[in-house]
């Protein structure tokens, strides 16, 4: 069963925030961008920093990118809100096919998802599949509560970014 969590984004391009069944969630979003150019965004951290943190989350910010995008590599992303207290997110990339594909798991717990994000040519324009498999049904709901609720502002964000980097 497919049930409908979320949506945002301007008049042109809409996020589609999904809940497939217990574990699952997927989001899609089309961009004026060919793909080349938003798995650059995704890939290297000097452009990810700047549309990954949800502008709405006043004070956090994204204080360390290190990210080694191929295919066993590894990511850590370390994020603060101005003092010294840091939380990081980090995993390892399954599989990554330059303007195609990149999968990763998601370490720093447990209930870590394994996320594929991939970029559909669509003459000059890129569909963007953003999937997530969550090991509980409880997992997932945490993260539509909490890091999901905020895929819509991100992707926005990254539209945004898009525009202003070109090819």
């Amino acid at each position: 069963m497919n049930q409908q969590v979320n949506s945002a984004g301007g008049a042109q391009n809409h996020t589609s925030v999904e809940r497939r069944g217990d574990r699952e969630l997927v989001v899609t979003r089309t961009f004026n961008a060919p793909p080349s150019t938003v798995y650059r965004a995704w890939s290297q951290p000097e452009l990810f920093q700047r549309w990954w943190v949800p502008k709405s989350v006043s004070g956090i910010s994204l204080v360390s990118c290190d990210m080694d995008v191929r295919t066993g590599g590894k990511y850590r992303l370390e994020f603060g809100a101005g003092g010294s207290d840091t939380m990081a997110f980090y995993g390892k990339y399954l599989e990554v096919v330059p303007n195609e594909r990149i999968v990763w798991t998601n370490d720093e717990g447990e209930e870590g998802a394994v996320t594929t994000v991939t970029f559909e040519d669509l003459g000059g324009k890129t569909l963007l599949n953003f999937h997530e498999v969550y090991p509980s049904k409880e997992a997932l709901e945490e993260a539509l509560q909490g890091s999901a609720a905020a895929l819509p502002e991100q992707l926005e964000q990254l539209d945004e970014l898009l525009s202003s980097i070109g090819e």
